[in-house]
C-alpha cells in the first residue's frame, strides 16, 4: 500500500501488456464496469444509456493481436484492477477500453492508471498527442478527464446505432465527443 497527499491509502499496482490468456477476465472486468447491476457499484456505469455486453472475449482478443495495439493491465497483488487500451495512429494513440473495477472505483486508481497510460504511449511510441471519443451523455465522465488535462475537439460523431457490438442503447440521442490532451515527450 501507497499513501497520498490526502493520507488515503492505496493498492501497489503493477502494470503489463495482455496476453491471449487475459482475454476472458479483461472482457469481464469491461463489462462489470460499464453494464449491468455490477457496474452501478462504481461511478462508470453506462447502464442507464446501454444494455447488453461491452466486448466479448473474442474481440477483446482481436484488440490483443492487432499491431500497434497495447492492452495495458493494471494489478494488484496479482488481481487485475483496471485496463485500457492503448492504439498507436497516425495523430497520436487512441484511449480507450478504461476500465478500473467497480468495487475499486473512488480511491485515485483510473488517475494513476491514464497517467501510465499517457506515460507508455509516449515511451512506446513517442506519442504526443491522446485521443479518446467519450459518449456526450457522460458528462461526470468529460468533466473527470478535463480535470486530467484533456479538452474537446469540438468533433463529434453519431452512435453506431444497429451495431450490437456497441450494446443496446436506450436512447436515441447518443453520440461520441473527441477529448485530446498533449503528451511530454520522453527523453
Amino acid at each position: 500500500m501507497t499513501t497520498t497527499d490526502t493520507g488515503q491509502s492505496q493498492p501497489e499496482l503493477s502494470y503489463r501488456a495482455a496476453t491471449e490468456t487475459d482475454a476472458g477476465a479483461l472482457a469481464e472486468l469491461v463489462n462489470s464496469c460499464y453494464r449491468g447491476e455490477s457496474s452501478r457499484q462504481g461511478w462508470t456505469t453506462e447502464a442507464d444509456l446501454l444494455s447488453g455486453q461491452r466486448i466479448d472475449a473474442e474481440a477483446v482478443g482481436a484488440l490483443i493481436q492487432r499491431p500497434d495495439t497495447t492492452i495495458l493491465l493494471a494489478e494488484s497483488d496479482r488481481a487485475l484492477v483496471a485496463c485500457c487500451e492503448l492504439q498507436r495512429g497516425v495523430n497520436g494513440t487512441y484511449f480507450g477500453m478504461f476500465s478500473v473495477c467497480p468495487r475499486s472505483q473512488g480511491m485515485g486508481l483510473g488517475r494513476r492508471v491514464l497517467a501510465e497510460a499517457e506515460y507508455t504511449a509516449a515511451r512506446l511510441w513517442r506519442s504526443r498527442l491522446m485521443r479518446m471519443k467519450v459518449i456526450k451523455q457522460r458528462t461526470e465522465l468529460i468533466a473527470w478527464y478535463e480535470r486530467r488535462g484533456y479538452t474537446s475537439t469540438g468533433r463529434t460523431e453519431p452512435f453506431p446505432y444497429g451495431d450490437a457490438a456497441f450494446g443496446e442503447p436506450q436512447r436515441q440521442d447518443l453520440a461520441f465527443v473527441e477529448l485530446t490532451k498533449e503528451l511530454q515527450p520522453i527523453a
